[in-house]
Order: C-alpha cells, then sequence, then structure tokens
C-alpha cells in the first residue's frame, strides 16, 4: 500500500465531488427549462442535496468503521456514477429531487471516509494534507464550469457534463478499488476497539473541545455560503452597486478563499498554530464587519478579500486539529464538520431570505458580520481547549 497514491486517489475524489456539487448551479437554467422546474422547485433540488448531505455526515460517521475504508469509498464512487446517469435520464422533477438527496447523502460519506483516511496516513502533516485535499475541492468547483461551456460548444446538451462526471467516477472508483489493502483498515482508528462497531456522537459531543468546533463550523458554513447566497444581491439591492461591480467585489471573495487554502499551508511553517487559526478567524470578522459598514465599493472589496482570507483555510485546520486529539472518532469528528457546515449554511441563508422579505435585504444583512463575529469567538474558544488538551495529552504519557 502507497500512501501517497491513496492520498491522489482522495484528492481525485474530491476534485469530481467538488465538481459534482457545483454542476448543477451551471446546468440549471437548462435544466429548468427542459423539466418545466418553477424557482421554487430548483430551490428545493439544493435544499435536499445539502440535506443529503447532513444525513451522509451522520451515516458515514457513525458506520464507516465498519468496512474496508478503500472499498467502501470506491463501491460508493460508483453508485454516485449510476445515479448521475440515471440522473440524466430522467424527464420529470419529481425523481430530480429524489436523485439529488441520495447524491448528497452518497457524495457526504465520501468526504467521511477521505477526511478519515487523509489525517492518519498524513498524521505529522495533518493540517497541510486536509488542506491540500480542501484546494483540491476548489479545484472541482472551479473546473465545472469550463467543463459545461466546452460541452455545450460541442453542441451536447446539460445531459453530457453530468454523465462525464460519472464516468470520471467510474475510472476512479476502479483505481480505489485496485489500491485497497488491508494496511489501511489500520487507519482511522480501526485497529483500536473501536474498529468495526458503530460510533456515537453523544460522547464526542459531551466535551467542550468538540463542541466549539461544531459552533464554529456552524458559524464557518453559514458565513461562507451566506455571503455566497447573499452578496451580490445586497450590493446591487441594498448598497446600489451595478451588477458588473458587485460580481467584480465578489470576485475578491473567492479568491481569497483559493488564496487561504494554499498559503495556510506554508505559513504553518513560520507561524504558530494558534496564532495563525486566531489570526485567521479575526480576519474573517474584520472582514465580514467591513461588508456591512463599508461606505465604498473599495472597502467592500477590501472587506470581501479579508474575510475570503480568513475562511478559506480554517476548515481544514479546525477539522485535522480535532481529530488529532482522538484519532479513533475521526468519522465521528468529520461528520459532525460536514453537518454543522451544511446545517449552518442552510440555516443563515433561510434566515437571511426570511428577514429580507420583511425588513429589506440591506438589514437582513446584518446576519453576515454577526456570523463572522459568532465565527471570530467560537475558534478563540476552540483554540483555547485545544491547547489544554494538549497539553493534557502530551502530560500523560509523563504521569504514567
Amino acid at each position: 500500500m502507497n500512501p501517497l497514491v491513496v492520498t491522489i486517489i482522495i484528492y481525485t475524489g474530491y476534485f469530481l465531488l467538488g465538481c459534482v456539487a457545483l454542476a448543477w448551479g451551471v446546468v440549471l437554467p437548462e435544466l429548468a427549462t427542459e423539466l418545466h422546474m418553477s424557482d421554487v422547485i430548483s430551490g428545493s433540488f439544493f435544499t435536499l442535496f445539502s440535506f443529503g448531505m447532513v444525513a451522509g455526515a451522520f451515516l458515514g460517521g457513525k458506520y464507516i468503521q465498519r468496512f474496508p475504508f478503500m472499498r467502501l469509498f470506491a463501491v460508493l464512487a460508483w453508485m454516485v456514477c449510476g445515479f448521475l446517469m440515471i440522473l440524466s435520464w430522467v424527464s420529470s422533477w419529481q425523481l430530480l429531487l429524489i436523485l439529488s438527496f441520495i447524491i448528497g447523502t452518497l457524495n457526504s460519506i465520501m468526504f467521511t471516509i477521505g477526511h478519515t483516511l487523509t489525517a492518519s496516513l498524513h498524521a505529522r502533516r495533518r493540517s497541510t494534507m486536509m488542506g491540500l485535499g480542501d484546494f483540491a475541492y476548489s479545484l472541482g468547483t472551479m473546473a465545472v464550469p469550463f467543463l459545461v461551456t466546452g460541452l455545450y460548444l460541442l453542441d451536447l446538451d446539460w445531459r453530457w457534463p453530468i454523465r462525464v462526471l460519472g464516468a470520471g467516477l467510474a475510472l476512479m472508483g476502479i483505481w480505489a478499488w485496485l489500491n485497497h489493502s488491508s494496511e489501511l483498515d489500520s487507519y482511522g482508528g480501526a485497529s483500536s476497539k473501536q474498529h468495526g462497531k458503530t460510533l456515537s456522537y453523544g460522547p464526542v459531543l459531551s466535551q467542550p473541545v468538540f463542541l466549539l468546533m461544531a459552533l464554529a463550523m456552524f458559524s464557518y458554513g453559514a458565513v461562507e455560503w451566506g455571503n455566497g447566497n447573499w452578496f451580490v444581491s445586497y450590493a446591487q439591492n441594498g448598497v446600489g452597486m451595478d451588477g458588473e461591480a458587485a460580481r467584480y467585489s465578489f470576485a475578491f471573495f473567492t479568491g481569497g478563499m483559493v488564496l487561504s487554502r494554499l498559503g495556510f499551508i506554508f505559513l504553518l511553517r513560520i507561524i504558530n498554530l494558534y496564532v495563525l487559526m486566531i489570526g485567521m478567524a479575526i480576519l474573517a470578522g474584520v472582514g465580514g464587519a467591513m461588508l456591512k459598514l463599508a461606505d465604498s465599493t473599495e472597502l467592500m472589496q477590501y472587506g470581501n478579500f479579508m474575510l475570503g482570507l480568513g475562511l478559506g483555510g480554517l476548515f481544514p485546520l479546525i477539522l485535522s486539529n480535532a481529530m488529532g486529539l482522538d484519532q479513533d472518532s475521526g468519522p465521528i469528528l468529520s461528520g459532525i464538520a460536514v453537518i454543522s457546515v451544511s446545517i449552518g449554511a442552510q440555516a443563515f441563508s433561510f434566515i437571511t431570505g426570511f428577514l429580507a422579505e420583511h425588513l429589506g435585504l440591506k438589514q437582513a444583512y446584518w446576519m453576515i458580520p454577526i456570523g463572522s463575529v459568532w465565527l471570530t469567538l467560537m475558534v478563540l474558544g476552540f483554540s483555547y481547549h485545544l491547547r489544554l488538551r494538549s497539553q493534557q495529552l502530551q502530560c500523560t504519557p509523563a504521569a504514567a
């Protein structure tokens, strides 16, 4: 078993899953027209996909320890491929909604396996390698618009990008199956008393450090997706910017996210982990506040960039260091992270929309700076308990 090959397979899976996650939004105009989907039905599609991610994270956290990791990863990839192929032939939106939930569930379980194996295979460089995995996912989200555009130029309809992604997952599944090794099942805590058993969320969440991780991830999802869903509308309808300026300003946010996901890997070599994590959280808090308090386009661009720069690397930093405290609970911690991010994204997006309906978008957008400040506080609390718990673990062998 070659850990490098396994890691590359996982990253390839992340890349393809990133493509799958964003493909719906890119092909939605053609898909909605052909299947006669209203705006409400289109919104339900994304909601059900997100609920599937929550369900998959819960199931993956509890049950993946029962199965060989890479073989399960391969089987899930083939299942996603199969459902994508079915989806590419649908002629009614009702079946589309069912398939969106199923595919979201399977995707999330694959993430749980990937998180668990990456964190365990690279224990000494856990944050770095999980950050690279997150970057691979981001590359997938950036690549899919080019894939769709290229296929459309060949006069192929919205169904073909889905089929191409399904074929990619099928090939990746074969690669994963061929690289299975029983040695892999000793990772992720599988060699311990936890292997083969159903894990439980209760004992993990009863520990303050992991509860604070969940709360930090909740606010991470709330701010990332809340700003992603509402900033352009807020800039145009709330502030009065024109569409081009609003989209250009938002590009500073996505650029900051990508730069952060790569940059923190290099900064870890020269900056203390806790200083880096706290610094990024404060940067996100200040950036989120600037978006609402800014009185010029330039300041909104700076705010977006600071928010993205602070947010981007926090997910792998928080999750990898939480896993370092309890490797046996790696699948549960991955599940908690994905569930928290998904619920945070849905909750804040819904609440912002509800407030916009009653108070106007200019007032409703206060949810973003509130969420960013909450994120800062939760990361500060998590960092404190992480340091405390790490010191206790270091002292335990000596005491023994």
